[in-house]
């Protein structure tokens, strides 16, 4: 098994053979960057004394556990996608981090992340989950989240909605191709939660080919620049946004139409101007439109132009 250690790090060419003029645990303590990806490492060892670490390159291993980081309180950049990971857990100590990469691992479950409060880019793509499941988020962290957090990869892993993702109202950057999200109503309900989004890809999800789809989330997203890869013109989403806006304002002044039965016209005149005539009679009077009264379309004033309504 291939653990990473000290004596490892002395033993590498990339790293101490650089710094002749320093003894090894001065040299550790002056180490900010770490690049051990693709070494078959299974494990992390004791890296205490390189307290300055802030980007650890872990990358294409076979470490199964995230720990012994506790001492890197100026981690920054974490790297640490395709390992063999099953759990986001003892990350709380590191206050700087900022970039998080975890995909193409075993995650099922987004959580442990509740105390990582400068985060700003989280990775979780491609994790190989079993058969039937799909990567799931701690109500918990998505709140803690929900402040800092501006880039979000969760592409292929099975997703089917979006909901859960709401509070996260400062994304930026979100992506989540390949997954089976199909309801472009709950997908516009989401979306309308983060109004700094200025690029987003779906593509790969049943909800892409729906009908307007492209045209509907342009609308909802404000700031939007780039969609699925293609970029949008400032022009088109004017001329969306001013179209609903024109089809809203064509709908909301339909004419206004007051229902006349025409089988009533054999009514006294005189009865509808007697004040004995209750006003609940008058009702019942006006309440169902006719068929002829459809077709006619004719606005109040012409319909009852020769009776004299009480006021």
């Amino acid at each position: 098994m291939v653990c990473l250690t000290v004596d490892l790090i002395a033993k590498s060419h990339n790293h101490f053979k650089k710094k002749r003029g320093l003894s090894l645990p001065e040299y550790l303590k002056t180490l900010t960057h770490l690049h051990f990806s693709n070494k078959n490492i299974e494990d992390i060892g004791d890296l205490s004394v390189c307290r300055n670490l802030t980007v650890l390159y872990l990358y294409d291993n076979q470490i199964s556990t995230i720990c012994n980081l506790s001492f890197a309180y100026n981690l920054t950049h974490l790297y640490m996608q395709n390992n063999n990971l099953t759990r986001i857990e003892n990350l709380s100590n590191l206050k700087k981090l900022t970039k998080l990469y975890l995909g193409g691992n075993k995650i099922a479950v987004v959580e442990g992340l509740n105390e990582l409060t400068e985060l700003k880019e989280l990775h979780l793509e491609n994790q190989r989950l079993a058969s039937g499941e799909k990567l799931l988020f701690d109500p918990m962290t998505l709140r803690a989240l929900a402040t800092f957090l501006c880039v979000l990869n969760i592409s292929n892993n099975n997703i089917d909605d979006l909901r859960d993702l709401a509070p996260l109202k400062e994304l930026q950057h979100f992506s989540a191709t390949d997954n089976m999200l199909d309801n472009i109503m709950e997908l516009e309900d989401v979306l309308s939660n983060w109004p700094n989004l200025v690029q987003m890809d779906l593509s790969g999800n049943p909800v892409s080919k729906k009908h307007k789809y492209r045209d509907r989330l342009i609308i909802v997203c404000k700031k939007l620049v780039i969609l699925d890869g293609k970029e949008i013109k400032e022009l088109t989403r004017q001329f969306l946004i001013n179209w609903k806006a024109s089809k809203e304002a064509k709908k909301n002044n339909k004419h206004i139409l007051i229902p006349y039965p025409l089988n009533n016209f054999s009514r006294n005149q005189n009865q509808l101007c007697d004040p004995n005539y209750g006003n609940t009679n008058l009702n019942n009077w006006m309440l169902q439109p006719t068929l002829k009264a459809q077709r006619l379309m004719l606005p109040l004033n012409e319909l009852c132009c020769d009776f004299a309504l009480p006021l």
